[in-house]
């Protein structure tokens, strides 16, 4: 290699650095300005075919059921881990053995960092970035505000994000006034929204939903109480 050639090499991997320094100060700002603001919009949302219905609604001002009904559907472990959980992975991967396919074990925290700020599909890039941006919102943001920004930029039907927008939609009544049913019959609509309909359940979703209730039952009312005071 020549010197111009290790001179040309130096200066590149000068300006790669520092632009990747920016891009992650620039992350970092955007995730503590959004840990007290509330997103104007969603990477999900932003690439939506669908007209989009979203209305903001803080977690104070809705029933404990509600998220307890997405967490108990979702993530039952979201107070115990750090963003990924591995005891679901290492089930994951041991049920994929065993029936072959792979489900997936992705957390509320991963879920969360995948519809604000990523992409649809699955890739190792993607799933790589989802992990990483879900340990970052686990330190910058604490489970009580991914829980919230969850509840409000998850899709529940075509173009209808967040349970204040799936409430009206689907019960024409908002969020707040959903009843333990109700709340498990958006829950499970999260694995595939725009193919489900609240109001109108599969054989199939309404076995899901009294799963979901049961698992409330047994997870117990207080089971999020320390996270959401």
């Amino acid at each position: 290699m020549t010197q111009g050639e290790r001179g040309f090499v130096g200066w590149t991997w000068f300006v790669l650095w520092r632009v990747v320094l920016g891009m992650v100060l620039l992350l970092l700002i955007l995730l503590l300005t959004l840990r007290f603001v509330a997103p104007p919009t969603s990477s999900f949302m932003l690439q939506s075919p669908y007209p989009v219905r979203q209305q903001w609604v803080s977690i104070d001002t809705l029933p404990a059921h509600v998220a307890l009904a997405m967490v108990a559907s979702e993530d039952q472990r979201f107070p115990e881990h750090y963003g990924v959980d591995f005891t679901a992975i290492s089930d994951a991967l041991e049920q994929s053995e065993q029936r072959g396919g792979l489900r997936g074990a992705s957390t509320i925290s991963q879920q969360t960092a995948k519809n604000l700020l990523l992409w649809p599909g699955r890739s190792l890039v993607r799933k790589g970035l989802e992990a990483g941006l879900a340990l970052s919102l686990e330190v910058i943001w604490g489970k009580k505000r991914i829980l919230e920004v969850y509840l409000n930029i998850a899709e529940f039907g075509k173009g209808i994000y967040g349970v204040e927008a799936a409430s009206l939609h689907y019960f024409n009544k908002p969020a707040s006034k959903l009843t333990r049913n109700e709340a498990a019959r958006l829950a499970v609509l999260l694995p595939g929204p725009r193919n489900r309909d609240a109001r109108q359940l599969t054989p199939y979703l309404r076995e899901r939903v009294a799963w979901v209730e049961r698992q409330m039952q047994q997870l117990g009312p207080g089971y999020l109480q320390r996270i959401l005071n």
